[in-house]
């Protein structure tokens, strides 16, 4: 009894520190992007786009503890996976190196693919099937070209 006392405890004591600091560096990477920006006005929407997506990445971790290590390590990993798919997306839209848009298209598949492994493996169902963030979604498309004639 004592024995399972003593994980549940440091279980709850690092989640509760993970999610306090996490929460410090979501701060403290919002301040310096901002500080950043003053100064630097092409890379502006850059910057904010990516400092939201690291903002959001952060925030999303600090997840509330099950006591269900398998599932609470899952819940972290997914938000951080997404943020570096938020990210890579980010570049795509602003950066100009074919070499590092080829990178970040990687990133993109490789942590999709990398978050619906992780769903399998807990036996979580997997989400609907969309297009890649990169691509326009079909209706999109329709409702665009819609709107041109």
């Amino acid at each position: 009894m004592t024995a399972v006392f003593c994980r549940t405890h440091v279980l709850v004591t690092t989640s509760l520190l993970a999610i306090v600091s996490v929460s410090a560096f979501a701060q403290d990477v919002s301040s310096h992007h901002h500080q950043a920006l003053s100064g630097i006005t092409d890379q502006t929407p850059f910057l904010q786009e990516n400092d939201a997506a690291m903002v959001k990445m952060m925030n999303d971790m600090a997840v509330k503890p099950t006591g269900d290590i398998n599932r609470d390590f899952i819940e972290m990993m997914i938000p951080h996976h997404q943020g570096a798919i938020d990210m890579a997306v980010t570049y795509l839209r602003y950066g100009d190196n074919q070499h590092l848009k080829r990178l970040a298209q990687e990133i993109i598949v490789e942590q999709q693919q990398e978050i619906a492994a992780m769903r399998m493996i807990l036996g979580d169902p997997l989400p609907a099937s969309k297009a890649v963030p990169t691509q326009i979604d079909p209706s999109e498309a329709k409702t665009a070209q819609n709107a041109h004639q």
